[in-house]
Order: structure tokens, then sequence, then C-alpha cells
């Protein structure tokens, strides 16, 4: 069979999932195929805090002002070294979505990212956006406040259902094929099997040809 390198891009607000789903697509024998021992495909995030040292700061998606020229470089680094490496299977947990997102709330700035889209539409990538039902956060904050390690930031709910729809539209005005999916029963299986399913008949499990 054609060997598997999807791209996959998983959006979302918090609360719903990504992380998991990411986690399951990366070992999932139809997106990367069986395996006889464990090794892993990169999984890669937006949402890591590697602008500042110490806990819950700055990176890609929240940067300061005085880091736009530092995010606009890490973008074009993490998208240049993907077409180096384009045979291979890519997924990403949050990425430039959430960036347009967060930077017009605590900026103004919407940035233009067709430059990376081209780029990315050009690789094959897929958009998956994680939603769920505004109802459904509540018991969503439940679970996550047995582990998390920063508990406020789920004091108020209506936070997430205001940054979903307004990842919705950013979505929608994406280049990239798009699924949304909904989690609001928490079932993450059935959704990555959504997902493998939306891949395989779309033809988003394969490498596209420059």
């Amino acid at each position: 069979m054609p060997k598997l390198c999807p791209k996959i891009i998983i959006e979302g607000t918090r609360l719903t999932h990504k992380t998991d789903i990411a986690f399951a697509l990366n070992e999932h024998p139809r997106i990367v195929g069986p395996r006889n021992y464990r090794y892993h495909s990169p999984l890669i995030s937006a949402e890591w805090c590697g602008f500042t040292n110490f806990p819950w700061g700055r990176g890609l998606i929240n940067f300061a002002p005085e880091e736009e020229a530092q995010a606009m470089e890490t973008y074009q680094t993490w998208v240049r070294l993907i077409e180096l490496q384009r045979y291979y299977s890519w997924i990403i947990d949050r990425f430039h979505i959430s960036t347009r997102m967060v930077q017009q709330q605590i900026n103004g700035v919407d940035y233009d990212f067709g430059w990376l889209e081209d780029r990315l539409v050009a690789l094959g990538f897929r958009l998956i956006f994680v939603t769920r039902r505004p109802e459904s956060f509540a018991a969503a904050r439940e679970e996550r406040l047995k582990i998390s390690g920063n508990p406020s930031q789920y004091d108020d709910l209506s936070v997430f259902v205001r940054d979903q729809e307004v990842m919705r539209s950013l979505v929608a005005d994406s280049k990239l094929h798009c699924l949304e999916v909904d989690i609001s029963d928490d079932d993450v299986p059935k959704v990555v099997e959504s997902i493998a399913d939306w891949l395989d008949c779309t033809g988003g499990l394969w490498a596209v040809e420059p």
C-alpha cells in the first residue's frame, strides 16, 4: 500500500481533548500504520510556551508585540522543516488559527497567514476543528480540574464559548480542507475513527507531490 504520511492540524478551544486526539491519531494504525514496537511520528504544538523561562508563559500563540519577528520566524522554520521532510506524517496540536484568535484578543492584531496556508496546502495538510456544545463545557471543566496545575484558567466558561465562535469564523476563512468534529460526549475514540474515515476517503493519508 502507499506510504502513510498524513499531515494534520488540530484546532479548538481548551477543554476539547485536542491533545488526547493528537496522541490517539499518532498511534492509530489507520493513520500511521501498524507497529510491532512503539515509536512516534512528530507531534508538535504552537502551544508550547517556549519564549519565556517560566510556566504558562508566552509562545507562538500568545507572544508579545515585541516578539512578533521571533514568532513569524518560528512559523517559517516549522513549515520549512516539514517541507524538507514531506514524506513523513506530522500532527500539530494547535497552530496558526489559535495564533490569529489569541492575537486578535490580546493585541488587536489579525495576522495574515496566507503565505503559511499556501505552503501547508501544498504539503497536503488537513485541518480538524474540534468543538463541543456550550452546555457541555461545565462537565469538561470538572474533569480537567482533577488534574490541572493552573485551574484558574477555567473559571469563566463563557470565554471558551466565545473563543469557539471566533475560531469557527477563522476556520471558515482557511484555505485548508477542514473537518469539524463534536467532542461533547468526550468520546475520543469515536472522534478519532471519524477523522480516520475522512482522511481515508478524501486522500488525506498520503503525500501530495510537489
